[in-house]
């Protein structure tokens, strides 16, 4: 006899193990590796080699329009950060995509200076 709540139990199950196998079962890797705004993009001439899975291909896809973020890819993948960093380092390591650290922010330049500078100007043109 079955209730109603089944159908709900095997859809959680089924998106319980669906990261795991995704991954082959590997672990996060080292946050120092991917953060959440490292920038991602498929090199001009990714490699030809073995097929990819879906995930994978869908990762080139994405990343084939230019820089991305690892949250922007997760978001549009919809799979949970942890596998997006393990399915972009494999991609990475194999040649297809290109990652770089982000831009840093710029820092707040000395307002003294910024005096100094339009000081000089106005001295110079009026």
């Amino acid at each position: 006899m079955t209730t109603d709540d089944e159908p709900e139990l095997e859809h959680e199950a089924a998106e319980l193990v669906r990261p795991y196998v995704i991954t082959n079962g590997r672990e996060l890797l080292d946050d120092s590796d991917f953060s959440l705004i490292t920038l991602v993009t498929m090199h001009t001439e990714p490699p030809r080699t073995n097929p990819l899975d879906p995930e994978k291909l869908r990762l080139l896809e994405l990343c084939s329009g230019g820089f991305l973020s690892i949250a922007e890819i997760a978001g549009h993948t919809r799979l949970p950060v942890g596998v997006v960093k393990i399915l972009v380092s494999d991609l990475a390591r194999e040649g297809y995509l290109y990652s770089r650290a982000p831009i840093p922010s710029a820092q707040l330049v000395d307002r003294q200076i910024l005096e100094e500078v339009l000081n000089g100007l106005q001295a110079r043109f009026g």
